[in-house]
């Protein structure tokens, strides 16, 4: 039976690629769980660092440690059929449709496994579109990750949707039991955000620009590196932090390459390696204005990024390309400015310059939307349902 000892009903979150400090999977779905009397918290993942002051319930486990292409990723698998069969959890929640099979022959195996599938992405579409793996294996693999995800979804408690697109593009997306919980900002333990809002700095000042998150081609690296640039010859002030993590080394040398052959007042943090959540949120705080400059693509096209919740939680203004969804929540709160990244002329970064310029966004203060609370809700009720 799935067990629950001495010291509480066991829990066990788990991903391969998510390291173990992930914002969802720990900082939102972790902590909520562990606000719960009498609950036991595991979390598995890849190699990174966890929080200094842990509770005393909750438990961590690395299940990869070296690259997402190497050899360690077979082994993952391994480590993680261990802690199914050593921890005996009441409930599991999987992060990543490479963990359902195991996931459901251990259900299979184990009376009363219960088990929970978190939808990050729209896998499926993911692997046709992005061009990560070689086209001719492409719609093989996302039909078979799309059959496993569907099979699992018939067979979990509950289907939980990172973003509420997936409800209609995804074949299971409709059940009864799922339940949409976004990627809204969890507050680290102890922050408690304050705001008020401030005019942004004139020409002449020091303008500091933000790029957090994934560094990649695709969430428009470049574009934010060409905007810097160009916002230089106007504002010369303008400086760019790129804060964060790049799969691909391949791009990452050529990005740096560009920072080098292209001058000053811009500092890339990370690269290479993993960077703590706590080290983003600083960056926010010392930054005037946070980019997403996205390029159009179908994978991301309907999809909220969990840093327009970041920026927008701490106050952060905001550049945005065109996307109705995107623009819905920044122009409701006043919180920032549309700019066409992939078409950055001197005309329109001096037409954006001159928007941002002393201007004081968020005129009422930060949006209560953004925040993960009212996701923890429906997450408690989606636990109460199982249990």
């Amino acid at each position: 039976m799935p067990a629950s000892t001495s010291s509480g009903r066991v829990v066990l979150l788990a991903s391969v690629l998510k390291p173990l400090n992930d914002t969802r999977m720990l900082g939102k779905f972790a902590r909520t769980l562990l606000a719960r009397p009498g609950v036991v918290v595991h979390v598995a993942g890849r190699r990174a660092s966890t929080p200094k002051k842990a509770p005393h319930n909750l438990y961590t486990h690395e299940l990869l440690a070296g690259s997402r292409l190497s050899w360690q990723r077979l082994l993952a698998q391994w480590r993680y059929w261990q802690l199914l069969r050593r921890l005996r959890p009441a409930l599991v929640f999987v992060h990543a449709p490479e963990l359902l099979p195991l996931t459901l022959l251990w259900q299979k195996l184990t009376p009363g496994g219960l088990f929970i599938y978190d939808v990050r992405e729209n896998y499926a579409l993911n692997i046709q579109t992005q061009a990560v793996y070689p086209a001719w294996i492409r719609d093989t693999l996302a039909g078979l990750v799309r059959q496993i995800e569907t099979w699992a979804a018939q067979q979990a408690s509950a289907v939980v949707l990172a973003e509420r697109s997936y409800a209609d593009e995804l074949p299971f997306g409709q059940s009864e039991r799922t339940v949409i919980l976004e990627n809204k900002y969890q507050p680290p333990q102890g922050e408690t955000p304050q705001f008020a809002p401030q005019p942004l700095p004139q020409p002449g000042q020091k303008l500091q620009l933000l790029y957090s998150g994934t560094i990649s081609e695709l969430n428009g690296v470049f574009e934010a590196l060409k905007l810097t640039r160009q916002l230089q010859t106007i504002w010369p002030q303008t400086r760019l932090t790129i804060i964060g993590y790049c799969q691909q080394p391949d791009l990452l040398r050529r990005f740096q390459e560009a920072i080098a052959s292209s001058g000053d007042g811009v500092i890339l943090i990370g690269g290479d390696t993993l960077v703590p959540h706590e080290q983003i949120v600083d960056a926010i705080h010392q930054s005037h204005i946070g980019l997403l400059p996205y390029r159009p693509h179908a994978s991301t096209r309907r999809c909220r990024p969990t840093k327009l919740f970041e920026y927008m939680a701490h106050g952060l203004p905001v550049l945005i390309p065109p996307n109705p969804l995107w623009e819905e929540l920044v122009s409701k709160h006043g919180a920032g400015v549309v700019l066409e990244f992939d078409r950055l002329t001197t005309a329109n970064v001096r037409a954006v310059a001159n928007a941002v310029a002393g201007h004081r966004f968020y005129p009422n203060g930060i949006p209560t939307e953004v925040f993960w609370d009212t996701e923890a809700q429906k997450l408690n009720q989606v636990i109460d349902s199982i249990w």
